[in-house]
């Protein structure tokens, strides 16, 4: 009877487990495209960015690259109005390598919109004036906008550059471009879902933290009819995307302070070449720097 029982609770706990959402790793969707994927909501978003007025969503023709991957990722949204072709990138986690990566998004948007007869015509191929906007809820950086251009990437840069290219960046934390989320109701309301979801998730198991952030944001009408829609994929999402930030954040934490470690490594293999010149005894560079002594005299024969 008793073994009856157990089976029962073990059959009971393996269906609660088979119901619990479990995020894909291989995921590569983002709950703010699916939320901006929406013509409806994309054009609000557009709208509160340009100050702008229009009221039909099929002004937009979306345009982005859902088959092609670029250095490993794909651009989340990219569209054109009148004669502007616009690519806008969510960003959880600071990327001073955006202006390069969207270059190679805008080669493949053009490669995609004009006719490569057309290039070789008597004509001018006339093509979409770009502009590049991402929206960052990242927690390194503080400042409500900034902008990147290509041209700090170069080199041994030389007057005004051959190829430039500009991206703004609007933090869209709680908090931020106070008046963008006032004209923007979405996204005003995804920063709130987002702003719990981080909450929740310092203080129990980030699965149970989801979760308790998606039901609170149904109870108070924050994405509501969103969340109740699409409920466990976007728990599966925000539980993928929040793993992949804090394994973002570690791997740059971990970088740092791997070159802060190089960094007194070389000061030290500096100062102990400069002691030695001076005519300072190993024993007494060793000592100094607290460093073994058959390392300083490597460091010195090096020199």
């Amino acid at each position: 009877m008793a073994k009856r029982r157990n089976r029962k609770v073990d059959a009971k706990r393996n269906d609660n487990e088979r119901r619990k959402p479990i995020a894909n790793r291989k995921y590569k969707d983002t709950v703010f495209r699916m939320l901006f994927t929406d013509r409806k909501n994309l054009l609000s978003l557009y709208n509160a960015v340009n100050g702008s007025s229009y009221e039909d969503p099929d002004a937009l023709e979306i345009v982005t690259l859902e088959n092609a991957i670029y250095m490993g990722m794909k651009n989340d949204l990219a569209f054109i109005v009148d004669t502007g072709l616009f690519l806008y990138e969510h960003q959880s986690t600071y990327n001073p390598n955006m202006p390069l990566r969207d270059l190679f998004y805008i080669a493949g948007e053009y490669q995609k919109l004009v006719d490569h007869r057309s290039l070789y015509a008597s004509t001018l191929q006339k093509i979409p004036a770009p502009s590049f906007l991402v929206f960052y809820n990242g927690s390194e950086r503080k400042e409500d906008s900034w902008v990147s251009y290509l041209s700090e990437a170069y080199e041994n840069p030389t007057g005004e550059p051959n190829l430039e290219l500009k991206v703004i960046t609007l933090n869209i934390n709680e908090g931020h471009n106070s008046q963008l989320m006032e004209q923007c109701q979405i996204l005003r309301e995804y920063a709130q879902y987002v702003a719990k979801v981080r909450e929740y998730a310092g203080r129990t198991e980030l699965d149970e933290a989801v979760e308790q952030a998606v039901n609170d944001c149904i109870q108070s009408g924050i994405l509501a009819e969103f969340l109740r829609k699409n409920k466990s994929e976007v728990i599966a999402m925000s539980i993928f995307e929040y793993d992949k930030e804090e394994e973002e954040r570690k791997l740059r934490k971990a970088e740092y302070e791997a070159g802060k470690e190089e960094g007194i490594k070389v000061g030290k293999k500096e100062t102990a070449v400069v002691m030695n010149k001076m005519k300072f005894p190993v024993e007494k560079i060793a000592e100094v720097l607290q460093v073994d002594k058959d390392v300083i005299v490597k460091w010195i024969e090096d020199k």
